[in-house]
C-alpha cells in the first residue's frame, strides 16, 4: 500500500517531475502527457460511476484500479533499473475487459449506424470517458514511438475505450435509445 506523508513535495516547483527509476523529466515530456491522459480517463470514469446504474459500477471502480495500475506501468521506463518486479498491465487484464465486452454486446441492439455520444446521463459521461481514453490511448502510441511500452498496456487502452462503448449503449436502454448518425441528415 502507498503511504503518503505529505501531499505537497515541492518537487515539481521547477516543471520536472520522477519517474519510478529515479530519473526526472518535463512535466510536459511525452511520458507525463500519457500518465496525465490516463489521469484523466480515470477522473471521467469516477464522473460516469455518479450516474451509473448499480450493476456496472462495481466493473468500473475496477478498471480505476487497473488504471492506476498502467500509470505506475508507464512510469515504469522498461528495461530499466526498476523493471524487474515493477508493476506493469498484464494480458489477464486485457482479457477481463475483452470478457465484459462479449458480455454486454449479446443484450446490444445491432448496430446500424454510427453513435452520437449522448442519450442518457450515464450514457454520455461513459462516451467522454471513451474519448478521454481514445487520447490516452494515442499518448501511449506516440510515446511508445521514443521508447518501448508494454504492448498490455497499449492493448489494455484500446480495449477500454470499446468496453466503454459498450457500456455507454446499455446505459442507453441497451442501445434501443442511442442517437444514430444520419449522414448528410442535417443539410
Amino acid at each position: 500500500m502507498v503511504k503518503l506523508d505529505k501531499i505537497y513535495t515541492k518537487g515539481g516547483d521547477k516543471g520536472e517531475s520522477g519517474l519510478v527509476d529515479g530519473s526526472r523529466q518535463s512535466k510536459d515530456a511525452p511520458v507525463f502527457r500519457a500518465i496525465g491522459a490516463v489521469e484523466e480517463a480515470n477522473a471521467a470514469i469516477g464522473v460516469a460511476m455518479v450516474v451509473m446504474p448499480a450493476p456496472n459500477r462495481e466493473l468500473l471502480q475496477q478498471i480505476q484500479n487497473d488504471l492506476f495500475d498502467l500509470g505506475a506501468d508507464l512510469a515504469t521506463p522498461l528495461g530499466g533499473p526498476k523493471d524487474e518486479g515493477a508493476l506493469r498491465i498484464v494480458a489477464e487484464q486485457v482479457v477481463h475487459l475483452e470478457a465484459e465486452i462479449d458480455r454486454l454486446t449479446g443484450d446490444l441492439a445491432q448496430l446500424t449506424s454510427f453513435i452520437l455520444p449522448g442519450g442518457t446521463q450515464a450514457a454520455a459521461a461513459l462516451h467522454l470517458a471513451r474519448t478521454i481514453v481514445r487520447r490516452a490511448e494515442r499518448r501511449a502510441v506516440a510515446l511508445n514511438g521514443e521508447t518501448e511500452l508494454n504492448a498490455e498496456a497499449l492493448k489494455y487502452l484500446n480495449r477500454l475505450s470499446d468496453l466503454l462503448f459498450q457500456l455507454a449503449r446499455v446505459a442507453n436502454n441497451a442501445g434501443q435509445s442511442d442517437g444514430l448518425w444520419k449522414p448528410g441528415g442535417g443539410r
